[in-house]
C-alpha cells in the first residue's frame, strides 16, 4: 500500500514498485473509473498481449 498526493494541477506519480507490478510503461495509455467512491486506474493493454491469459478457456462454439 501507497500513500500519494494530488498535485496543485490534480496530477499524481504512480509509485515505482507499483509500476513495476503492473508493467506500466511511459506514455502508456490507462482508463480511469469512479465506482463507489474508489478511483481506478486500468492500463489499455493491446490485443496481442492478452494472448495465452486464460489458460483453460473453452474457445469451442457450437454452431447450428
Amino acid at each position: 500500500m501507497a500513500t500519494i498526493k494530488v498535485s496543485p494541477k490534480f496530477q499524481i506519480v504512480i509509485p515505482k514498485d507499483i509500476r513495476q507490478q503492473a508493467n506500466i510503461q511511459p506514455g502508456q495509455t490507462m482508463e480511469i473509473f469512479h465506482v463507489g467512491g474508489i478511483i481506478e486506474l486500468v492500463p489499455i493493454r493491446d490485443m496481442k498481449s492478452l494472448r495465452g491469459s486464460l489458460p483453460g478457456l473453452d474457445t469451442e462454439v457450437v454452431r447450428d
